[in-house]
């Protein structure tokens, strides 16, 4: 009986040349050349930029330097959303995200700290002063922080404890406040406080007002201690449960509406104000959580191409690379959801349940594809080395802030069903 062939090993078998990750361009009908150059311009400034300061601050759980904040305001991004004539570029939220998404790519909080600029802290009462903070956050000298949720008060704001006390033309403040990000480095603190209680038959909102805290970079004014929570991910910025004993406010610093939206509603006052605000801030958190996604889609592309095991490259098993598949599809979907949704407020609507619903959406999913990009790096996943595990962290967090997913699952249910 014929000997048979001799087979080469596979192992031996000539390299292929690798597949590199082709990330994501604007199509119809979202693609113009404006938006083309702005996204080219901000992915490259993530990846050169932005990637080897995360590689090397987020495993000391360091804060970003001041210098990549001062590069992105000379870029104009603290200004994206403001219009041009207070200095800003005059786009809308779909830019915003857009910048947002590539900047999340390579470290979420970067593109996270985007948010305390665009006009937030500047709805003081007098004209002239608002128009002077506009141009101030246009160029990034006017970064901020907010101060919503206490201890016993996150998803239901209407619970705000925080007391102003009007004392002549000053309120005095007091109460804690939890999760203030980038408290201690912010030009200014935006407070939620109660002014009084809610008269029988009112909204348990009534009588909550924010007000302007403003403070030099690096300190707590008087009467304000910080204490620094640990998180597990989230890093770049430091964030605080501040103390309130006595934060003195002058009745010029009362704001009219929080996160510095420029839209139509911006001047609608008080609690009322802030829905449009946290309905761009949904997006721009769905926009954010694509972008980690992203970066863990692409970094998988290049694992299963990178390691082998039983003489192949792992990317050769078909389990592998149906599971890259469905990540890459997720990630694909929900971009496009944010896309519209943004292109819905730039155009007026309300798109309250499209901002719960894209923020839910996009959240979980990156949940899923950081958990799985995490299970295809196998052990070398669960490690520092790799930057997958920074992902998975930070990632996880997309689910809870802006509104946890149970509360956006609510608001969609809410507008959906009666409620008894």
């Amino acid at each position: 009986m014929p000997k048979p062939e001799r087979q080469e090993p596979r192992d031996r078998q000539e390299p292929r040349p690798r597949q590199e990750p082709r990330p994501p361009e604007l199509v119809t009908p979202w693609h113009t050349p404006g938006r083309a150059a702005l996204q080219a311009e901000a992915r490259a400034f993530a990846r050169d930029v932005v990637m080897p300061i995360a590689d090397d601050c987020d495993p000391q759980k360091a804060e970003m330097p001041r210098s990549l904040i001062a590069q992105m305001a000379e870029k104009g991004w603290f200004g994206i959303t403001i219009p041009k004539e207070h200095g800003g570029l005059g786009l809308g939220v779909f830019e915003y995200c857009l910048v947002s998404e590539e900047l999340a790519r390579a470290w979420l909080s970067v593109g996270s700290i985007l948010a305390r600029g665009q006009g937030l802290g500047t709805q003081v009462l007098d004209d002239a002063r608002r128009a002077e903070l506009l141009a101030r956050s246009a160029r990034g000298d006017w970064i901020g922080s907010i101060a919503l949720s206490e201890p016993t008060a996150g998803s239901d704001l209407a619970g705000v404890q925080t007391r102003a006390v009007r004392e002549g033309d000053t309120w005095v403040l007091t109460g804690t406040k939890r999760w203030a990000g980038f408290a201690q480095g912010a030009d200014f603190v935006e407070v939620l406080a109660r002014t009084r209680d809610p008269e029988p038959g009112e909204s348990r909102s009534a009588g909550l007002e924010p007000f302007l805290v403003v403070k030099q970079p690096g300190t707590f004014p008087d009467g304000m201690t910080g204490q620094v929570i640990d998180k597990i991910g989230y890093h770049g910025f430091l964030t605080f449960e501040l103390a309130l004993d006595g934060v003195r406010v002058p009745e010029s610093d009362r704001l009219t509406g929080l996160y510095g939206d420029q839209g139509a509603d911006a001047d609608a006052g008080g609690f009322a104000s802030v829905q449009r605000g946290l309905n761009i801030a949904r997006v721009h958190t769905a926009a954010r959580a694509v972008g980690v996604a992203r970066a863990a889609v692409e970094d998988c592309q290049l694992y299963l191409q990178e390691r082998e095991q039983f003489g192949h490259p792992i990317g050769d098993f078909q389990a592998l690379r149906f599971a890259l598949a469905d990540m890459a599809a997720e990630v694909t979907q929900a971009r496009a959801f944010w896309q519209q949704v943004a292109h819905l407020l730039d155009a007026g609507a309300a798109a309250e349940s499209e901002s719960a619903m894209v923020k839910l959406l996009a959240t979980e999913m990156a949940v899923r594809v950081t958990n799985q990009a995490m299970q295809l790096h196998g052990g070398n996943g669960y490690t520092t080395e790799r930057r997958v595990e920074r992902y998975w962290r930070d990632a996880r967090l997309t689910t809870i802030f802006e509104g946890t997913s149970e509360i956006q699952r609510r608001i969609v249910s809410d507008r959906m069903l009666p409620r008894p």
